[in-house]
């Protein structure tokens, strides 16, 4: 899903390099998450609280990678808000990826939170 926001982000005209930045950032990071997430629950005692500490790390990460990459993207001259649209869309549509995982860690058998 990460690849296909890409793809669809390098679709998008003379805007082009800064949505595939945005979708880039949003579905590259969101791999690394679910996966990590994976990781945590896997090898916790709690996995539901391993994968929200994972969760958390990641959207805190998120948030500095949104902050350089819309300074970097405004100095090189691209569009701006077709970066905020590269990013936001894939983020939103992934998140949901990454609450419904979160939500099927609680209905596992000795699983406390």
């Amino acid at each position: 899903l990460a690849l296909a926001f890409v793809a669809a982000a390098a679709l998008s005209g003379e805007y082009r390099r800064a949505a595939i930045l945005g979708a880039a950032v949003a579905g590259g990071s969101a791999v690394i998450e679910i996966f990590l997430m994976g990781v945590a629950a896997r090898r916790a005692q709690k996995p539901v609280q391993a994968a929200w500490i994972v969760f958390t790390a990641t959207f805190l990460v998120r948030l500095v990678l949104v902050a350089v990459a819309t300074v970097i993207v405004g100095r090189a001259g691209w569009n701006v808000f077709a970066f905020v649209i590269g990013f936001f869309v894939p983020f939103f549509a992934l998140s949901a990826i990454e609450w419904a995982f979160l939500h099927s860690l609680r209905r596992l058998p000795g699983t406390p939170a």
